[in-house]
């Protein structure tokens, strides 16, 4: 579990997004990295809590309807907009890897078409989430376990080298000061770059996700939030630390920070060396795409927030039809980085980051909802905390708030607002006609999906333990249930996913 929570954060964003944030806020990037990963540890720690007291299927899309179930209409669209927010969020990542995964090879591959390599990867790890839950988790285990070793290895080699302990090498942190200061530019691109660091951090909580899949939920979830967030916030720190030590952050090889920053120390075939592990994390954050995106999916079927046609798994107990449309989804995305990457991919770009800051909004306050009922009803249920709570909870939610008020002021962070913003008024309008005419409306591709959805649930929804597999999920169709009852049809969900991930045993 911990390396499902591994594969999910350290992509592409920590190797080469990070020098967009450098570039602009300096050494001073170290605590952009900070404050943002201190926000995402407390919306990791309210999720563990929820996660740990109630496991489900679906997560947070689950806790953001149990949270408002004295408000059933609030209850019905907080569920459906964090639901395929989230799927929104993770189709259009494997998109992106998709298009950076075939920008890698072809620095080894430049004869082999961008388009023909994208369509490989996608298919590939299309196959690989068809086969089982095993091989995803099987995959996800090396992905991960190849970027934490090269971060393990980067912090290592570039902490001798920084320290002065490196043969011939006197200490280099000079760069931290020398080109201007630690904060050349002032406060303002500090808190621009923490802004643009939050996508960066997006994707450890699919712990959650995967946990519905796992034999043993909560401990699973309690066991990842409580270790894993504060390695990755190491990571992500120390790692910044080490580079802005290594290369002037005003140097034009700040855009490739890694890279850079072991041509530096004089590693031999550095180019190499981090295409490959750039690949490997592209191609794990489009594999963890396609897992939660799909699982996700799957739980908006439950309350006929998405076709119930979707809920149909294959022999083996994968949720074949909601992996294939989010790859479907993920290609067309990728057609459109071609045909239209100034309008379509533009906007697909633009949006995915400001919806992942909505899904956290939801996440926490769920978990102030959802906190307050359990202490007057079922305390015991608390085997994990929130800190400070609900001190903290507010701190989070002013703190994400403050990250969309910024973007408002801040040029190149504008649009991207606009753009989540549409979004986010689309999957309104979309919400509105599911309980206007009764269809699920999938915004996200932008067109109308006319299947019939399942009524709302009208039963309470009750605090219940939920085993943590999706055989139950299908099998709590009595009133109290926190899952909408209604007749499953024939080979649907009525096969479970297998209800012991082996892949979770490597944690």
């Amino acid at each position: 579990m911990m390396m499902i929570a591994f594969g999910g954060v350290i992509g592409a964003g920590l190797f080469v997004g990070s020098g967009v944030v450098i570039k602009a806020a300096g050494p001073a990037a170290v605590v952009s990295f900070a404050i943002t990963g201190l926000l995402i540890v407390l919306v990791m720690r309210m999720l563990g809590e929820m996660a740990v007291a109630q496991p489900a299927v679906g997560s947070f899309y689950e806790y953001a309807r149990l949270a408002w179930r004295d408000r059933p209409a609030l209850s019905a669209l907080a569920g459906f907009l964090t639901g395929w927010m989230y799927w929104y969020f993770w189709v259009i990542v494997v998109a992106l890897e998709a298009v950076a995964g075939a920008a890698l090879v072809q620095f080894w591959l430049p004869a082999v078409p961008a388009w023909l390599i994208s369509l490989a990867v996608l298919l590939s790890l299309t196959v690989t989430n068809l086969v089982s839950v095993k091989s995803f988790g099987e995959f996800e285990f090396w992905f991960a376990s190849i970027k934490v070793a090269a971060i393990v290895l980067f912090l290592v080699v570039a902490g001798v080298y920084v320290s002065g302990l490196w043969p011939g090498i006197a200490p280099s942190i000079g760069n931290l000061t020398a080109q201007g200061g630690f904060a050349p530019n002032g406060l303002l691109p500090i808190l621009t770059g923490a802004v643009a660091a939050t996508g960066f951090y997006f994707g450890v909580e699919i712990v959650a996700v995967a946990a519905g899949e796992a034999a043993e939920p909560a401990k699973a979830v309690a066991r990842a939030t409580n270790s894993v967030i504060t390695r990755v916030l190491f990571f992500y720190v120390g790692s910044i630390l080490l580079v802005v030590c290594l290369v002037p952050w005003n140097s034009p090889q700040i855009s490739t920070p890694y890279v850079s920053a072991l041509h530096r120390m004089g590693i031999p075939g550095a180019a190499h060396i981090m295409n490959a592990v750039v690949l490997t994390a592209v191609l794990s954050a489009l594999n963890s795409g396609l897992y939660a995106s799909s699982r996700m999916l799957f739980a908006l079927t439950g309350r006929g927030d998405a076709p119930r046609a979707l809920a149909k798994l294959a022999r083996n107990g994968v949720p074949a039809r909601a992996i294939l449309l989010g790859t479907l989804f993920g290609y067309a995305a990728v057609v459109m980085s071609y045909v239209s990457p100034t309008t379509v991919f533009a906007f697909l770009v633009n949006s995915y980051g400001t919806v992942a800051v909505f899904v956290y909004v939801s996440i926490a306050i769920s978990q102030l909802r959802l906190r307050a009922r359990l202490e007057r009803e079922e305390p015991a249920r608390l085997a994990l905390r929130m800190w400070a709570y609900p001190y903290l909870t507010y701190l989070a939610i002013a703190g994400m708030l403050g990250i969309l008020l910024a973007m408002a002021f801040i040029p190149d962070q504008r649009i991207p607002l606009l753009f989540g913003v549409i979004s986010l008024g689309l999957l309104l309008l979309a919400f509105a006609a599911r309980r206007r005419f009764g269809l699920v409306l999938s915004v996200a591709v932008g067109a109308a999906a006319l299947s019939p959805a399942a009524p709302l649930s009208a039963a309470p929804l009750t605090y219940r333990p939920i085993a943590p597999m999706i055989l139950t999920w299908a099998k709590q169709r009595s009133a109290g249930s926190i899952y909408a009852p209604r007749q499953e049809p024939r080979g649907s969900a009525s096969r479970a996913l297998h209800p012991r991930n082996e892949a979770n045993k490597r944690d």
